[in-house]
């Protein structure tokens, strides 16, 4: 089957291939620049319209999904959209280990405002319920590599050759810092342990959320239902009755076809997920891959001539990825829990994953009915992530919901153990986060690639000049990087919009400037570490 377009106007046709937030960037910045958009998601409905439900009827999404201080586009989004008030207030957070309660996150906005990091130290002094001060102040050496993190991308990139461990312990961070802390931080920040992820990706991730303000870490989330429904919903709607935008869900891109000069693309190769049919896309202009290193590297095994010409595109697909349990759990009564998002750490049930758990009806308590469907409420519903998952994974759904209810929720609240579950979901996403392993830096995907009318997406690839925020796993990031991609597209003249007189790019907004401190010492440690480079002295930590 050939679908065809009209190739007699001016207005160009991309396909966007994914629909995370990259893909939900790009399409916005392409459709409201008056170019033709059609995206394609393996997802049965990626546009949120029809929500995704348990066999029993009630509410399901994977992941219960922060948004942090620094968000401005998604904010913006927010605005634009009319949304009113979708989000709770910036709530509080604690962190469990077998001893019990080990840290409390509380909203750091709430307290006199000072420079960072003096602001959170001070915020946080009665917050840490077991570990010593000089454990938690054996960690101001980080803030040196953090100062020297950005100094050059030569500098960047030496970072990213070792693991975060390596660097903990180079930087002389207390063991009791790094497994009572650190690793459990890392575990459900960037879903591996210190030693499989890059120093660089870990400090930029550190540095973005907990450091470069004093409430930098504060976060709030979805008032009801679900991120889908409360912002991809009414963008995807906007979207198309606006600007024709075409969603095809339940679609693979199964093969890529370009020109033999790499200057066009020929046609795009689909599949229908459920009746297993093909397709051909044959009047694409550009392409938007908004895809993870499986998607990509799928994509990339079935489209040679691409390899060929972009072999960053290959490379980037041989990336690892990282396995994801989800949970939610409807119980017989209501038990009550100090701090709605909390982190659990060191316990031997979690096979080595990171886990979190939600009290969706304290943080959803307005519409609390809506989280049991058509049933009466009974009690408490929670939602909890498993990350580097694998071994969790590879149990039964009820050994991970025993999991839960026997090994680990009892320790934040007792009252857990008297709870019955009156019904629960468990589901498995194989390799559905990125992996910022240590060296991978450099073969991430760029926004441009050596395909002119082929951009990337998604908080894994490298921006360039366009960079923001943190390099690692962040909405914010995504969602720019797809804005980006489609300003890339539109900029350099691959595709044009009908009907717009001249080229015309979403606007970006940048994240807070860093503070004068940070600023001062950067330029303190460029100014001494510069020379001494040139003779072949660097922080002990780099040269090994």
């Amino acid at each position: 089957m050939v679908e065809t377009g009209s190739s007699a106007t001016q207005q160009s046709h991309v396909v966007v291939v994914g629909a995370g937030w990259g893909g939900w960037g790009a399409a916005k910045a392409l459709c409201e620049a008056g170019v033709r958009v059609t995206l394609i998601d393996g997802m049965a409905d990626p546009s949120g319209s029809v929500p995704i439900t348990t066999r029993s009827g009630k509410p399901f999404e994977a992941g219960t999904r922060g948004f942090w201080k620094d968000y401005p586009n998604i904010n913006a989004l927010t605005d634009e959209l009319g949304l009113g008030e979708i989000y709770t207030e910036f709530t509080t957070s604690a962190f469990w280990s077998p001893d019990g309660l080990e840290a409390t996150a509380p909203v750091f906005g709430d307290a006199p405002q000072l420079p960072s990091p003096v602001g959170q130290v001070l915020a946080t002094v009665k917050n840490f319920k077991r570990l010593p001060l000089p454990d938690r102040l054996s960690i101001a050496g980080l803030l040196y590599a953090m100062l020297d993190l950005n100094r050059s991308d030569a500098v960047f990139r030496s970072y990213d050759a070792i693991n975060a461990l390596t660097l903990f312990k180079q930087l002389r961070i207390s063991d009791r810092m790094i497994d009572d802390f650190l690793r459990p931080t890392l575990l459900v920040g960037l879903f591996k342990p210190p030693e499989e992820l890059s120093a660089a990706v870990t400090m930029e991730l550190l540095y973005y959320y907990a450091l470069a303000h004093q409430d930098s870490f504060d976060v709030r989330w979805i008032r009801s239902r679900t991120i889908a429904e409360q912002l991809i919903k009414p963008l995807s709607e906007r979207l198309r009755e606006r600007h024709q935008l075409t969603v095809l869900g339940g679609t693979l891109a199964t093969r890529l076809n370009v020109s033999v000069d790499g200057q066009s693309i020929r046609s795009l190769e689909t599949r229908n997920v459920m009746t297993g049919s093909n397709a051909v896309l044959d009047d694409v202009d550009a392409v938007v891959l908004a895809v993870g290193a499986r998607g990509m590297g799928s994509l990339m095994a079935q489209s040679p001539q691409c390899g060929v010409l972009a072999p960053e595109l290959v490379q980037a697909g041989t990336l690892g990825s990282i396995d994801v349990v989800s949970v939610r759990l409807w119980l017989d009564r209501h038990v009550p829990v100090a701090d709605p998002a909390n982190v659990f750490s060191r316990f031997e049930a979690l096979r080595g994953a990171g886990a979190t758990f939600f009290m969706l009806d304290q943080l959803q308590k307005q519409t609390e009915a809506e989280l049991w469907g058509d049933q009466p409420v009974q009690g408490s519903v929670v939602a909890s992530d498993f990350y580097n998952a694998t071994a969790i994974a590879e149990l039964s759904d009820q050994q991970i919901v025993d999991c839960l209810m026997q090994d680990l929720l009892p320790m934040a609240q007792p009252a857990f153990a008297e709870a019955r579950v009156v019904d629960q979901e468990v589901r498995r996403y194989p390799g559905s986060v990125s992996l910022f392993s240590p060296g991978s830096f450099s073969k991430r995907p760029p926004l441009e690639t050596s395909l002119a009318p082929v951009v990337c997406a998604g908080d894994w690839v490298r921006m360039g000049a366009r960079e923001h925020g943190a390099k690692g796993l962040c909405q914010e990031r995504a969602y720019v990087c797809g804005l980006e991609a489609g300003n890339s597209l539109l900029r350099r003249g691959i595709v044009r919009g009908e009907a717009v007189p001249r080229t015309r790019q979403h606007p970006v907004i940048p994240i807070r400037a860093d503070e004068p401190q940070v600023l001062l010492g950067r330029a303190l440690n460029k100014l001494v570490m510069e020379p001494l480079e040139t003779l072949g002295i660097e922080w002990p930590w780099l040269a090994g």
